[in-house]
């Protein structure tokens, strides 16, 4: 705790030598703060990564990283005093403000709500049922690994719903096959993002669609916004490979770096978690065992988590089609209300967090009617099981919060802008992609936001593209680049919300999941970049590239992996 305070007051005594504060108390606008601070804007990231790792405490290192860039922006001359009062002040504001965003608030009533879910599910037996049932197909760590990557790619919708419905699934299954958590965590993390930035329908294709339309409408090409995300799809070579990479490991049974340490101790010593992991989610505890007694059935599993997953489908449908106001483009859907094009603009117009806390209200009630009507449980009980599931999610929500309040201070202080101007120098034509990968990869790990990175690099790279070579093609390579870079550095990013949220449906340590993860993502991201952005930056064609990258891919973990015991 000692080199932790020296370490915060050298970053702040830095701040109070080098920046202008006075004109950065007076500015917003994260560009002016850009040039005023130059390089100190990475302070508060930096310090939370990097506290994150020593301490592994994610809040104290999230509330530091917040509070340091509080205090940049508040800190007048050499008024120390009054600045860290103020940073006091602005952080409070900042927690309120992220609560306030109506996206935010449904992330994290969907948490707490799922939590509540997913209590009354184990309450009820359901969660040992469909696992026991589950054991007959997942007998072995390698099949209980590979009908989790399953999952994920069937939830391939949203990845927030990905996160928080695989892991509570799978976590007894592979708890019982000795598959470490870190190692879940690293499936679903990895087929959360990766599946849901490249599906035809998923909640992130209206906002991938819209930045499209809006980088082509700066250059004179006249292009289909969809069709030109549909063509950038061979080109997401790190969400492509990733998505394999899950395979190699599973059908080789080879890991490295700290995961096959992880794998190792689970499978020798049947230590799912390291001794002194903190695991993300409450373990479940003797509340939530099964009623005694009670009749095992899948059904008491299958029944509310279904309704979760169609009611969530539903909703995206019929909250897109409220949300549009082009009356052309409500006329086609009411002509063919079932057709893929429909499905796609209702879908993509939707409000994700709001539509999924109410299809986990839906599906708790769901759960709390079978528990009663079943005689399971009685209402009170049901509730406070529910209430009880609630409270295991409290932690999660915290952590949350803090993450989105350092997104916001990072984004006044311009920290992004900053990146960009300093790496963003003419370069070869045929690099172009792969540093516009870097450069996405770089900003979204330092901001903990994929969907802000593709905003920051979006309007940049498509008309720089077009500046370079004004090829068609070229110009859709390098918009795949910014949306596979903002993915994989956000899916590394111990600060990204879908980290957090695969840590907790996982039940692992936070940082003990960043830190298997990262050696991983990092390898298939040079592979991406190596057989991928550079050989398409070159010209050779995708079907060259795709097969190429897939089986280095493949030869990686066979050469770099070493044996797991089955």
């Amino acid at each position: 705790m000692k080199k932790l305070l020296t370490l915060t007051l050298a970053c702040l005594s830095v701040v109070a030598f080098l920046a202008d504060p006075a004109m950065a108390a007076d500015s917003s606008k994260g560009a002016g703060n850009a040039e005023i601070f130059g390089l100190l804007t990475l302070i508060p990231p930096v310090v939370a990564i990097v506290l994150a790792f020593i301490t592994k405490n994610v809040v104290l290192s999230l509330f530091l990283g917040v509070f340091s860039g509080c205090f940049m922006l508040d800190l007048r001359g050499w008024d120390i005093y009054h600045a860290l009062i103020d940073a006091f002040l602005r952080f409070s504001g900042e927690i309120l403000g992220s609560l306030a965003d109506s996206w935010n608030a449904g992330i994290v009533l969907q948490c707490l709500a799922i939590g509540g879910l997913i209590a009354l599910v184990s309450k009820m037996g359901g969660a040992k049922a469909i696992a026991d049932a589950l054991v007959k197909r997942a007998r072995t760590p390698r099949s209980s690994q590979f009908v989790t990557w399953l999952m994920g790619l069937f939830i391939f919708f949203d990845d927030y719903a990905n996160s928080l419905t695989v892991g509570p699934i799978m976590r007894p299954v592979t708890d019982r096959m000795k598959v470490s958590r870190e190692k879940l965590a690293f499936i679903i993390d990895a087929t959360a993002a990766p599946i849901a930035g490249i599906a035809l329908i998923s909640t992130w294709v209206a906002y991938e669609v819209g930045l499209i339309r809006d980088g082509y409408q700066m250059i004179p090409i006249d292009a289909n916004a969809y069709g030109v995300f549909v063509e950038t799809i061979p080109f997401r070579f790190y969400n492509i490979f990733i998505l394999v990479f899950i395979i190699f490991t599973i059908w080789f049974m080879r890991e490295f770096g700290p995961m096959h340490k992880a794998e190792v101790r689970a499978r020798t010593e049947g230590k799912v978690i390291a001794d002194d992991a903190t695991p993300m989610a409450a373990e479940e505890s003797s509340s939530l065992e099964p009623v005694p007694g009670v009749k095992l059935s899948i059904w008491n599993a299958i029944i509310p988590i279904g309704t979760l997953i169609v009611t969530a489908f539903l909703g995206f449908y019929f909250n897109g089609y409220g949300a549009i106001d082009d009356p052309a483009l409500l006329k086609s859907i009411q002509t063919s209300p079932l057709s893929f094009a429909s499905m796609r603009d209702c879908f993509g117009a939707s409000d994700a967090s709001v539509v999924l806390f109410q299809a986990a209200l839906i599906a708790s009630m769901v759960a709390i009617g079978m528990a009663v009507v079943k005689k399971i449980l009685p209402v009170k009980e049901a509730i406070e099981t529910w209430v009880t599931g609630v409270k295991s999610m409290n932690i999660t929500a915290v952590i949350l919060l803090l993450a989105w309040s350092l997104s916001g201070v990072i984004k006044e202080l311009g920290t992004a802008t900053y990146l960009v101007n300093v790496l963003s120098d003419t370069l070869p034509a045929f690099l172009l992609p792969s540093i516009i990968f870097i450069l996405g990869s770089i900003i979204s790990f330092a901001t903990g936001t994929s969907y802000g990175t593709m905003g920051i690099l979006m309007p940049l790279a498509i008309p720089l593209a077009y500046a370079l070579q004004a090829d068609p093609n070229y110009v859709i390579l390098n918009i795949g680049s910014v949306l596979t870079g903002a993915i994989f550095g956000d899916h590394c990013s111990p600060i990204s919300d879908t980290t957090i949220l695969s840590s907790m449906g996982s039940a692992c340590d936070h940082i003990d999941h960043v830190k298997t993860q990262l050696a991983y993502a990092c390898t298939v991201a040079l592979i991406a970049i190596v057989a991928g952005y550079i050989p398409a930056g070159l010209g050779m064609p995708v079907y060259i590239t795709l097969p190429v990258g897939i089986a280095i891919t493949g030869l990686a973990v066979r050469f770099l992996g070493k044996k797991v015991p089955a």
